[in-house]
């Protein structure tokens, strides 16, 4: 039988460690904080409750709208804080059982490479074990990147592990970063009645998604509230007044740095078997999930390079792994249709390419879009704005898609589909949507993108 050990129990690590019981592997997971990593912890899980909670209290505010008078939505802030630990502990306590269940070794430790078939093991007792065996993945995750004139100092200027962690938010918060982080948390904060500016070097948010997409996205969020202060950066701060490039200044109770995260591969044992990283990722061969450079050391997740950090390619990411070293037969991913989503309100999602990226890799594209507008679902739901994008390849197959409106997230996985089997306009535009839904909006730009739309 042959043995994996796994450095992390974030979803790369968990996902690779439950996907083995399908093989002859015995499995050893070393996690040197709590299993679920980022995502169930500090990331995706309480960020969305966050997220669903201001919608909550966006639709309690907005109910006037359908004749529905509500009192108040004043918000018991200790009560909420208690559902959403309740969530994370039911998550992360069933990941553990599922582990226990398929008999895989979860230590608690800190896992460090000692050569390609060992792994040491420092506890917190300051006890040291090693694990000898045939592969190494290696699925550490990343943490919340910091600017060097803004350093968190989790008070006054603090990163979103530490924002998902607020027992309420602040009244006043300027968020650094109009990335996926920073923009959910401007939608999450304004409905909850925080004042909210976003700090961006970019002209448009959601650098190299579709810029009409993300600029609908922008408008819609404005309108709700969020100001958005593009193409500036932050001068200077003192005491709390913080002074913008802009010229402008004015005083915050809290400074959101979200741009982006930074990979965990410091202190890992890379060195001990000669892999070097760049920028702190580390080459992977993409359709194997190898380190380059060695035979038995593997990873995924956050960690690797020319990969999107998102939970769901991270489990993608151990599954091909896995598969490889049970069976030695390659399974890669398809990158070419990955869902993207930004869990705003209204969402924003998107897959392959849009017309930026098809011009970066020349290739010749048409494209449709349908308006929300007229969606009798959407104004149901008093959600017609946004757009739904499709892109195809001038005289092939379906390249892309982008989506800014409600269930967004949802929405984008049949394009998905048609964009992983390379779906050609005809064929998809022969589909029907059901009526009334939102869908029918996919289905309208579809229309349009094979030159027969209907409305």
């Amino acid at each position: 039988m042959k043995k994996l050990t796994i450095i992390g129990g974030g979803p790369a690590g968990y996902a690779a460690a439950l996907y083995a019981n399908n093989f002859d592997l015995e499995v050893t997971l070393v996690e040197s904080d709590i299993l679920g990593g980022t995502c169930l912890n500090r990331g995706c899980i309480p960020a969305k409750y966050w997220l669903h909670l201001a919608e909550l209290n966006h639709e309690i505010n907005n109910a006037s709208d359908y004749g529905i008078q509500v009192e108040t939505s004043e918000i018991d802030w200790n009560k909420s804080a208690l559902k959403r630990q309740d969530i994370i502990s039911g998550l992360v306590n069933g990941i553990g059982m599922l582990l226990k269940s398929k008999k895989v070794n979860v230590i608690n430790g800190w896992g460090k490479i000692e050569n390609e078939q060992s792994v040491l093991v420092k506890k917190e007792d300051g006890s040291e074990i090693s694990i000898e065996s045939d592969y190494i993945l290696l699925a550490t995750g990343s943490k919340p990147r910091e600017l060097p004139s803004l350093q968190f100092d989790n008070e006054f200027i603090i990163s979103s592990d530490s924002a998902l962690n607020w027992e309420q938010p602040p009244k006043n918060v300027c968020i650094v970063g109009a990335g996926a982080i920073g923009c959910e948390f401007a939608s999450a904060l304004i409905d909850l009645g925080s004042n909210v500016t976003v700090v961006e070097l970019e002209k448009e948010i959601l650098p190299g998604l579709d810029k009409r997409t993300s600029g609908e996205l922008r408008k819609q969020l404005t309108k709700r509230g969020v100001s958005f202060k593009m193409g500036t950066s932050i001068d200077s701060v003192a005491d709390k007044e913080v002074l913008l490039s802009d010229g402008e200044k004015e005083n915050f109770d809290t400074i959101l740095v979200a741009i982006g995260r930074s990979p965990l591969t410091e202190n890992i044992g890379l060195e001990d078997i000669s892999v070097t990283t760049k920028n702190g990722y580390i080459d992977v061969n993409l359709e194997t999930m190898q380190v380059i450079g060695t035979k038995n050391v593997f990873a995924a997740g956050d960690i690797i390079s020319n990969s999107p950090q998102l939970a769901h390619v991270a489990f993608a990411e151990a599954m091909s792994a896995v598969t490889y070293i049970a069976t030695g037969n390659p399974s890669p991913i398809n990158y070419s249709a990955i869902p993207y989503v930004v869990y705003t309100n209204p969402e924003l999602a998107e897959v392959g390419l849009n017309s930026d990226k098809a011009k970066l890799e020349e290739i010749d594209i048409n494209q449709a879009q349908h308006s929300f507008a007229g969606i009798g679902r959407a104004m149901i739901q008093n959600q017609n704005q946004g757009l739904v994008k499709v892109y195809a390849q001038k005289d092939g197959p379906l390249v892309g898609a982008s989506i800014c409106g409600p269930s967004a997230g949802e929405m984008i996985h049949e394009l998905m589909y048609m964009v992983g089997w390379e779906a050609l306009p005809d064929e998809a535009a022969e589909f029907i949507h059901a009526h009334p839904t939102l869908s029918e909006a996919v289905g309208e730009s579809l229309l349009s993108l094979n030159g027969k739309g209907l409305h």
